[in-house]
């Protein structure tokens, strides 16, 4: 009887809150808002797409009103929107099929010429500009001051026109406001920190001398080589060009350059995305010689840990001979009777690698020194890659994100043993730290602990809206579908045929079976020290 007086009572809340939206929604029909149809109906129109909203941000960057805190607040306004806009268009409004409206009450003139066709709840164009104006506001209160009535009007305009319920708006302006509150997290979360763990022996290269440096352009700006030139003028900087005549592959000049170093007691450089650090870890480690990151990629997420935010931080790092151990994280592909097929009989792939007979990787395994996954991320890496080229890095992400979303496919594997389905299975290179639980934004504050860190998303019922819900909220680790856990080995087994591998932003057909752990020797990585505890003390400290 208690259950039933439950749903009874659930079913007369939701009746009530239903006649309560449709009375508000009547109310603003029938009253007269004096001048509003020559306004409120042209800026719902404008706010189509974004279009107005990325019209304020590029006019906030142009006015140089502001200076640097307005482009910032621009950038993250917009990245908020993008945010925002993913969540709605391939979760909320799949979720929930309300209606349109019927606008038998709503003046002819106040109606859109042409109606929207998808469903109602919530309301995106609400989502958009609450997410826009949070995310400026965050930034820069003067701009998010006099962008906040802009938002409100664009909100109120969707009741106005009669293309949504009062309850739809609200709910796109709360979704809205916290994308950008999410994206504040993620952007809070990379702040640079302090080292976390001790300094190691590392050559001091006054002005780059013995430092040879290898750079891909292709991966971010090539303007910022010069930079690279003026802050290490003694350095050796070769510039790889994949296009050129002889111009070879990354990973044989950069393991000339690491033998070159090795041979003048210096270090190697590399300037360039994830794939191409990845590629200077494992040539540095081959030879053993410390490396030198500097941030010349879209993500950087090496250097961001390291605290290396431009090319002078790691010439006073160079310089100085700051330098801590990094750990260097392996996938090892497996024998079918699950040994592995290294040549050492530990695992390790060493230099030639192993026997991998299903194919995958081609037998020679991989290391890393960000992350590793199967599953989703990899599809994602590879549409991204895809897109790249023609909108940009970040639209890039997002085409990426969405077809992920909406396309991917679970996928069978034994985890040490227990078979699991899962969307995605993630290990980190050490402990990621970040809010909600999960590794999005997340920091690594020791880069030598030893350990991977691991997370499954497992696969089930409406297993993908409840994960971006559960990390919209902050509480991705209470979620149901997703589980972590820290260890230093992982095996996995039963991988099946088509799975995509992905590895510091490279993406491989994963083997049958493999093991993931680390090396034994950890890479030494030059890492710059705050001001305030790299300078001089004075006498009287």
């Amino acid at each position: 009887m208690t259950g039933a007086r439950r749903a009874r009572g659930g079913t007369r809340a939701a009746e009530a809150l239903g006649a309560w939206d449709r009375a508000l929604f009547r109310r603003v029909a029938e009253r007269h808002w004096p001048r509003a149809e020559e306004v409120l109906p042209r800026l719902s129109r404008g706010a189509d797409h974004s279009k107005l909203w990325l019209g304020v941000a590029a006019g906030m960057v142009l006015s140089g009103v502001g200076g640097r805190s307005a482009r910032r607040a621009a950038v993250r306004g917009t990245a908020s929107l993008a945010v925002a806009s993913v969540v709605v268009n391939t979760v909320g409004k799949g979720a929930f099929r309300r209606e349109r409206p019927v606008l038998d009450e709503v003046p002819v003139i106040r109606r859109l010429k042409r109606l929207p066709r998808s469903t109602s709840f919530p309301s995106g164009h609400s989502a958009s500009a609450a997410a826009f104006a949070t995310g400026v506001a965050l930034e820069s209160p003067g701009w998010g001051a006099a962008v906040a009535p802009l938002a409100a009007s664009v909100a109120f305009s969707r009741v106005y026109t009669g293309v949504h319920y009062p309850s739809d708006v609200l709910a796109g302006v709360t979704l809205g406001a916290a994308s950008a509150l999410a994206v504040r997290t993620v952007l809070e979360a990379r702040r640079r920190v302090p080292p976390a763990q001790p300094l190691v022996e590392a050559p001091a290269l006054e002005e780059g001398r013995g430092l040879s440096v290898v750079a891909n352009p292709g991966s971010g700006s090539a303007d910022l080589l010069e930079e690279v030139r003026r802050a290490l003028p003694q350095a050796t900087v070769t510039r790889w060009e994949p296009d050129a005549d002889g111009g070879g592959d990354l990973p044989a000049l950069l393991d000339e350059q690491a033998r070159r170093a090795a041979g003048q007691g210096g270090a190697l450089g590399v300037f360039g995305g994830d794939g191409s650090v990845g590629a200077a870890a494992r040539a540095a480690h081959r030879h053993g010689v410390p490396l030198a990151v500097l941030p010349g990629g879209t993500y950087n997420h090496l250097a961001q840990d390291l605290g290396v935010t431009g090319c002078q931080d790691i010439a006073d790092a160079v310089t100085a001979g700051h330098a801590i151990a990094v750990d260097l994280a392996r996938f090892t592909p497996l024998r079918d009777d699950g040994g592995a097929g290294g040549t050492d009989g530990t695992g390790a792939s060493g230099e030639t690698g192993g026997t991998d007979e299903s194919g995958g990787t081609g037998g020679t395994g991989g290391h890393f020194v960000n992350t590793f996954s199967l599953g989703a991320y990899g599809d994602l890496v590879e549409v991204r890659e895809r897109w790249s080229g023609r909108v940009g890095p970040w639209a890039a992400g997002l085409i990426a994100a969405v077809h992920v979303l909406r396309h991917s496919r679970p996928f069978e594997v034994r985890v040490n043993g227990r078979p699991r389905s899962l969307w995605l299975l993630f290990a980190g290179n050490c402990s990621y730290h970040g809010p909600g639980g999960g590794t999005g934004g997340a920091r690594r504050f020791n880069l030598a602990d030893g350990m991977l860190d691991i997370h499954l998303v497992r696969a089930g019922r409406w297993a993908r809206t409840r994960l971006v819900a559960s990390a919209l909220a902050g509480v991705l680790h209470r979620s149901p579908v997703h589980a972590a856990v820290r260890g230093r080995r992982l095996r996995l087994t039963g991988v099946e045929a088509g799975t995509v591998c992905s590895y510091d932003g490279e993406t491989a057909p994963a083997p049958s079976a493999l093991l993931l752990d680390k090396e034994r020797t950890p890479l030494t990585v030059y890492r710059p020290l705050p001001p305030w505890l790299d300078g001089p003390l004075r006498p009287d400290t």
